[in-house]
């Protein structure tokens, strides 16, 4: 699982890539930082790696099959404000 910092906010959104044991490590590498959003180009900097290498480990990643699970806490997304009451029952 990878934490990262919601848009600045102070709460952590989780990664989570389910069936990541079925993938080679650069695989989970371009995997994750693709999910983030990242780009071939700024991944492949980032690893020393070119862009079309990038792509293909993607690719291959998405043959074998993975899931992707993003958790981002509630306060994170200004769902809940300081000293709201959760259980409301409302």
């Amino acid at each position: 699982m990878l934490n990262n910092y919601a848009d600045g906010a102070d709460q952590f959104m989780q990664i989570e890539i389910r069936g990541a044991e079925k993938l080679s490590f650069r695989e989970r590498q371009v995997v994750t930082l693709k999910e983030m959003g990242y780009s071939n180009e700024k991944i492949a900097k980032q690893l020393k790696l070119s862009a079309s290498t990038v792509a293909t480990l993607f690719n291959r990643a998405r043959t074998k099959g993975y899931d992707v699970v993003i958790v981002i806490p509630g306060q994170a997304l200004g769902l809940f404000g300081v000293g709201d009451d959760e259980e409301d029952g409302d």
